[in-house]
């Protein structure tokens, strides 16, 4: 059941997300009085502001879970989304939306919390597919949320924030009823605010035996595959003439198709491969899914290319596990709430990246016609990855 609560909590993380995607255009123009493009304006504020809020407070919350434990932090964060979105579905100004996301973006930086429980509570054969199905919570969340929210719009712009209320108030009950404490008192470590801070975890953790290179590989990873998020949605339109009814296809494929390899493939492949050559197989499966969109012009040939795509899924529950051996169980929500951070730090930089290469090779003035150029990037990104892994030795290669 602890399990179950854990998985619960981040796909329904991912589903509260979602639901509030449909509406937010038109919320924002209720509450500001404006146009749609002064709602876009406004939805990258609070997009940015969100991210920010978890590359911050992720090392916090993981370091308080260190202090105190997960069980008080998982519940209290719970707690606090649940008023959150309450206030949310009440707001009457742009700026308590604003205050309302950044809450959010803090009180949502539990997924490095949540890991650390499931690090607690599995042994070293059972870490890599239990972060598999991590993974997939998530990218069900992601496929389920925006599909609700746009049936929940049909009843108000608010319903999916009393929605949202609703489910995080029914996971805080379940976990009362069900979750126990897994950090001993004797693996707990006192607070200190130096590596609390972002940069001060990245120091604190990089200077383990070991760790430095898998956080490079993790870091690679991470501002690759946010490239999907932040362009695929223009790429198809302006290289394939989708319609946004094919995008968002499109992602709910690679959604269901990730799900499926984290939670089904991700152990076969550990028997077969051990570690390191699972992450090797979705770091090799990104650099050719990756190239291979730089010059594609046929938008079949690119679903064609989902199953390998997602293949790329296998790196991260196999590379967390690795990183989750190497650490005592004292600095668990340490570890994980620096992996946070750092994809926060992902979805903070790489949009601007991205959409300033893909701006460079698309329309009337780009320097050349060829919008998956902005693919190089995530391409080369993972081909670096792979090479780190040279020579690299495994603590448990296979379970």
């Amino acid at each position: 059941m602890p399990v179950l609560f854990i998985l619960a909590t981040l796909a329904l993380d991912a589903i509260g997300y979602g639901l509030i995607m449909p509406v937010m255009p038109d919320l924002l123009r209720e509450v500001t009085g404006g146009d749609l493009a002064g709602a876009a304006l406004w939805g990258g504020v609070l997009t940015g502001g969100f991210a920010v809020m978890q590359f911050l407070c992720g090392p916090v919350i993981g370091n308080l879970s260190d202090r105190f434990g997960r069980r008080p932090v998982l519940l209290g964060s719970l707690a606090v989304l649940t008023g959150d979105y309450v206030v949310l579905a009440l707001a009457a100004s742009v700026w308590l939306i604003l205050a309302g996301r950044l809450v959010t973006g803090a009180a949502s930086s539990t997924f490095g919390t949540a890991s650390a429980y499931l690090a607690d509570i599995s042994t070293p054969q059972q870490r890599a597919q239990r972060f598999g199905l991590i993974g997939a919570a998530y990218g069900i969340g992601f496929v389920l949320g925006p599909a609700l929210g746009g049936l929940l719009a049909q009843y108000g712009i608010r319903a999916p924030f009393v929605a949202a209320a609703v489910i995080a108030g029914a996971n805080l009950l379940f976990g009362l009823l069900v979750v126990r404490e897994t950090l001993a008192p004797a693996h707990r470590r006192r607070f200190e605010w130096r590596r609390a801070n972002p940069f001060g975890a990245f120091r604190a953790i990089g200077r383990l035996p070991g760790l430095g290179r898998f956080l490079v590989i993790y870091t690679a990873y991470e501002f690759a595959f946010t490239v999907y998020p932040v362009i695929w949605a223009y790429y198809a339109i302006a290289r394939f003439g989708w319609t946004p009814g094919q995008v968002g296809l499109s992602l709910a494929l690679y959604g269901v198709g990730f799900a499926l390899v984290q939670g089904v493939l991700i152990r076969p492949a550990l028997r077969l491969l051990g570690r390191g050559g699972t992450i090797a197989l979705g770091l090799a499966a990104a650099v050719v899914s990756f190239a291979f969109l730089i010059g594609i012009e046929n938008g079949t040939l690119a679903l064609a290319m989902v199953p390998v795509s997602t293949l790329s899924g296998l790196v991260m529950p196999a590379l967390r596990a690795e990183m989750t051996d190497r650490v005592a169980p004292s600095q668990q929500g340490e570890l994980q709430g620096a992996l946070a951070s750092l994809h926060a730090f992902g979805m903070i930089a790489a949009p601007l990246i991205y959409t300033r290469v893909f701006a460079l090779f698309t329309g009337a003035t780009a320097i050349l016609d060829l919008p998956g150029m902005v693919f190089a990037i995530p391409s080369v990104l993972s081909l670096i990855a792979l090479l780190l892994l040279w020579r690299v030795r495994f603590e448990r290669s296979a379970p």
